[in-house]
């Protein structure tokens, strides 16, 4: 809720207290971290005009299936590889997502409904 009562130098300070970030990883009894020399083979999508949404949706899924432990997931894996390929415009779009996503289809769902939108797909 917005304090109508608040100074320019209130408006303009940051917000310290950070909304939670909207991908939810399942609980899982193994712990996981990336594999810090496969995350480079990440091809990094920014969100520009000439990028190919889906293309970098396959990248992601090849390299992340290359990452994953026979006890884990594969969406587990790419839930946790996405995040490290965007950059610019669509690591924005990833930040100010408002609702929690912890399935991988709703991920793929949401990316392409934003940098892929049905008026690219008649042109």
């Amino acid at each position: 809720m917005i304090d109508l009562n608040q100074t320019l130098k209130e408006l303009a300070t940051p917000d310290l207290v950070y909304k939670p970030w909207c991908i939810q990883y399942p609980d899982t009894e193994v712990s996981y971290e990336l594999n810090s020399r496969l995350i480079h083979l990440l091809w990094k999508f920014h969100g520009l005009a000439g990028e190919d949404p889906d293309k970098h949706l396959k990248e992601c899924h090849v390299v992340s299936s290359t990452m994953r432990p026979h006890d884990i997931y594969e969406d587990y894996v790419t839930m946790k590889a996405f995040p490290v390929s965007l950059d610019g415009v669509a690591k924005n779009w990833l930040y100010l997502q408002p609702d929690p996503i912890n399935i991988w289809t709703n991920m793929k769902r949401r990316f392409l409904e934003k940098f892929f939108p049905a008026s690219r797909t008649t042109s």
